[in-house]
C-alpha cells in the first residue's frame, strides 16, 4: 500500500501527469489525489503544491482541451 501511495504522489507531483491521466491509471478521483497529498505530505509542501496544481493547466486535460477548442477554426 505504501508503495501505491508514493506512485500517486510521484505522478501528482509530476506536472506532465494530469489528473485524468492519474484516474485512468489508479482509478481515484482528483479529490481523492488532493486528500492523499494532504495526509501524507509536510503542511508546507502541501501548500506549495496545491499552489502549483491550481495554477496549471496541464493538471487539468479537460480545461487546456476545453480553451484550445476556442481557438480552433
Amino acid at each position: 500500500m505504501k508503495q501505491d501511495i508514493d506512485a500517486v504522489i510521484g505522478m501528482a507531483w509530476s506536472d506532465k501527469i494530469s489528473f485524468e491521466e492519474i484516474k485512468k491509471k489508479t482509478g481515484l478521483k482528483e479529490s481523492e489525489v488532493i486528500s492523499i497529498m494532504r495526509k501524507n505530505l509536510k503542511k508546507n509542501s502541501y501548500v506549495l503544491w496545491r499552489k502549483r496544481v491550481r495554477g496549471r493547466m496541464a493538471k487539468h486535460r479537460k480545461r487546456t482541451r476545453s480553451k484550445l477548442n476556442r481557438y480552433e477554426f
